[in-house]
């Protein structure tokens, strides 16, 4: 009998390559908002050879997928692909079937593109992006700042997601740059590779929502829920005026179908002790029945409330969901809860997209724990006795919109002869005058408007050009008194268009000259000038200085 020649297997590629999980972290919440899946070769550099293989590329992709699957996280997942594969491949077809194949929801799919850029065509790349996102699935624009990514395509491909990597926290123009397009946008910011609690902190401070690094949790084989995340105070630069953004405090959310049984729910329940409620949803994600952990759970804890519950549809035990946008703030968050049924005030809250789909939840204590942090922030910096914000809110206002490129007027506001007030009529009448004042310019301010009290009888105001009249006018008409004594009032304005000034410092400077102008007129004045433009225009007062040419004569 002849010998069998025997022959080695030949191992495939995907033998060679093992993937781990690594948590991104929510920064105001402390929980896990998704794991990234990391490829990790045994063998060979698969990785590059992707990096030139788009079909490689797309299949490491789906294996990513296919892995998560087995490990059975509920939590999203975020998927690399070089911006080649996304722009060769288009709507990434093996991927996109893994993630049907493993039962999941394309916005619970984030898709990492990651350099290099250099010689993708840009136009297949931006349709390919549409698909994905028309189908639901996340954009993250990653390697942001270490790559080769043209600022005009990273703004066309307008991401859910920024990543940055913490090199760049020692460069904050750069970070403040990226966190001001982030805004513009609508993107969340990230930062990746944090080692030390100082890059923690500077990641809070830089205005970051997310980020992951080995602080946290290393990547790991199996997905971790619980992270490391040190006690650290809200940025002040992350939280706008109108409110901390929802987009800060969402949480993964447990999604199963309308038709699901509540047998499903109660197992979902139980074998995830961090899940605070389930969302039911139709066929396109949007929430159509929500389910509160304890009332759910103490439904078929009854006598018979398993037999009779357990096979009917989950539905029949929720409540009908309540929802806000992506782009809501803490606040109305709050409003939603406030109009609801008390006994649901620890209900999970759906943040639904545009399309109405459902990207996560927020809870309640959160929002409560981070906006009383941010009031006592707040509170720290009111001056006492009007209980405006003093010139710190303000001036960093100010940077903000040189940073947006923003239109905007500067202006400096107080009451002539401040301390004959004090002297003929007493402090308590001159402590009541500036409340007084510090009252009307908060009434007759609009809603993008700020108002400062920065100390004494000075008021500093930043407002859109076209609301200056108004504001002016009802100020400066009022009839002024204090203690019987006529007072009238002083108000300088410096208008600064993109490129005039670079920071807050240079904006100040500008209207310290047109203080002087102003306070030289008699009676109620108003002097107005252009930063970078010599002369001024005279509003208000008179027996001053004569006008400006006109070579050099502002209109608001």
């Amino acid at each position: 009998m002849r010998g069998r020649r025997h022959h080695a297997a030949v191992p495939s590629w995907t033998d060679t390559v093992r993937f781990a999980f690594q948590p991104v972290v929510n920064l105001t919440t402390g929980g896990v908002a998704a794991l990234e899946i990391l490829a990790r070769p045994e063998a060979g550099d698969i990785l590059a050879q992707a990096r030139r293989d788009p079909e490689l590329d797309g299949r490491l992709a789906a294996l990513a997928i296919r892995t998560a699957a087995r490990k059975e996280t509920l939590l999203p997942l975020h998927v690399n692909v070089f911006a080649g594969t996304l722009a060769d491949l288009g709507g990434l077809a093996a991927m996109r079937d893994a993630v049907r194949e493993a039962g999941r929801l394309p916005w619970e799919v984030t898709v990492d593109i990651g350099p290099p850029y250099t010689h993708v065509p840009q136009h297949a790349l931006l349709e390919a992006v549409a698909a994905l996102r028309g189908e639901g699935f996340r954009i993250c624009a990653d390697g942001v700042g270490d790559g080769d990514v043209p600022l005009r395509l990273l703004t066309d491909l307008t991401p859910e997601l920024m990543k940055l990597d913490v090199s760049l926290l020692t460069r904050p123009a750069a970070v403040g740059a990226m966190r001001t397009l982030c805004e513009q946008l609508g993107a969340l910011l990230s930062i990746e590779g944090v080692e030390t609690e100082l890059q923690c902190a500077a990641a809070v401070a830089a205005g970051a929502q997310l980020a992951q690094g080995e602080l946290f949790a290393p990547p790991a084989r199996l997905p971790a829920a619980d992270v490391y995340v040190p006690a650290l105070s809200p940025g002040v630069a992350s939280t706008p005026p109108s409110g901390p953004s929802v987009r800060q405090f969402v949480r993964p959310a447990a999604l199963l179908p309308a038709a699901a049984s509540a047998g499903q729910v109660r197992a979902l329940l139980t074998g995830s002790s961090d899940v605070s409620g389930v969302m039911l949803v139709d066929s396109s994600g949007i929430p159509v029945r929500s389910l509160h952990r304890s009332r759910f759970l103490l439904s078929m804890s009854g006598r018979y409330g398993h037999a009779l519950y357990a096979d009917r549809p989950a539905a029949k035990l929720g409540d009908p969901p309540r929802t806000v946008g992506v782009d809501a703030t803490a606040w109305e968050v709050l409003d939603v809860v406030a109009d609801g049924e008390r006994d649901r005030t620890s209900d999970d809250v759906a943040v639904v997209d545009r399309y109405g789909r459902c990207v996560g939840v927020v809870r309640l204590a959160d929002l409560v724990r981070a906006l009383a942090e941010s009031r006592v922030e707040e509170a720290a910096g009111l001056n006492p006795l009007t209980r405006l914000p003093g010139s710190d809110a303000i001036t960093g206002e100010v940077d903000r919109r040189i940073a947006d490129g923003r239109v905007f007027a500067l202006s400096w506001l107080d009451v002539d002869h401040f301390k004959q007030v004090n002297d003929g009529a007493g402090f308590a009448a001159g402590d009541e005058l500036i409340r007084a004042v510090g009252r009307a310019l908060q009434h007759a301010a609009s809603e993008a408007t700020r108002v400062g009290h920065i100390g004494g009888d000075d008021f500093l105001v930043l407002a859109d050009p076209d609301t200056l009249d108004l504001l002016a006018n009802s100020v400066l008409d009022t009839p002024w008194s204090a203690g019987g004594r006529i007072v009238t009032l002083s108000l300088a304005t410096v208008l600064c268009t993109p490129g005039s000034v670079s920071d807050h410092r240079q904006a100040a400077a500008c209207l310290a000259p047109l203080k002087q102008a102003a306070k030289a007129l008699n009676g109620a004045s108003w002097v107005l000038g252009r930063a970078g433009l010599p002369g001024h225009e005279i509003r208000r007062g008179s027996g001053a200085a004569p006008r400006q040419p006109s070579g050099h004569r502002l209109t608001g």
